[in-house]
């Protein structure tokens, strides 16, 4: 890599994180950790506005921004690919502001980077969620986003039907199926909720807090989003760890 892209890659890394550290961007980079931190202080040097230091992290001052860069063919493709999955999966307001956003992404592509992204031989069948459903997963997400919590009458796998007030931390897709993970105050403990299931669901003008224990984090780490449905006992950490 020339050294010229090589700063040049290194602002890009920086800029996308609220942290990055100088091991982070090593590893990226497939460099030694000290080429890193010479770099950073030559763009310092320069008057790139980096904040921070060595052991720490670093990070970009507000203000500072470089002029957008041209897509490859590779990247444009990725974001068709990407796009072309994600489309029927998300909820209406993701999808057509996805679809906004690739219109705007793809009229801006030089005509040969265009043709060979438009071109592309991958495309995905259209998904099994109806139209309840992925309004459900809007409403859920915009929730989650809001940090407020949810009051919602679910029906379980047994067809018993009950009303809950949950804490909604994160949205997981297994194949065909959308989970919400999230707090559940009736049983003080993190459950998982099959956005399907959700029969009735309200937004409470009550926000949660980001309490010890009760976090995205702490739910991951615990491990305690499952696929739902029957005979697929599969959680997060096996989704990671799936052989390719």
């Amino acid at each position: 890599m020339r050294p010229a892209h090589r700063l040049f890659q290194i602002v890009q890394l920086i800029r996308g994180r609220r942290l990055t550290t100088a091991a982070w961007l090593a590893e990226r980079l497939e460099l030694s950790q000290r080429t890193v931190y010479r770099d950073i202080a030559q763009l310092q040097a320069q008057g790139v506005p980096i904040e921070g230091e060595a052991g720490v992290g670093y990070r970009l001052a507000a203000g500072f921004d470089l002029p957008p860069l041209m897509f490859s063919q590779a990247e444009a493709k990725a974001l068709m690919a990407c796009l072309r999955i994600a489309q029927s999966r998300l909820d209406p307001e993701l999808a057509s502001a996805g679809e906004h956003a690739l219109q705007k992404i793809v009229g801006a592509l030089p005509p040969s980077v265009r043709a060979a992204a438009e071109s592309m031989a991958l495309h995905a069948p259209e998904s099994t969620l109806d139209d309840r459903t992925r309004r459900t997963l809007q409403t859920v997400r915009q929730a989650i986003e809001a940090k407020r919590k949810v009051q919602m009458r679910y029906r379980d796998l047994n067809d018993r039907t009950g009303v809950r007030t949950v804490h909604p931390l994160g949205c997981f897709y297994w194949d065909s199926v959308w989970i919400l993970g999230g707090w559940c105050e009736w049983r003080q403990a993190f459950r998982n909720f099959r956005i399907d299931r959700i029969e009735e669901l309200g937004v409470s003008d009550e926000r949660y807090r980001d309490e010890p224990g009760r976090t995205l984090a702490d739910l991951l780490r615990e491990d305690c989003v499952n696929d739902t449905r029957p005979g697929r006992p599969r959680s997060v950490a096996a989704l990671h760890n799936a052989p390719s």
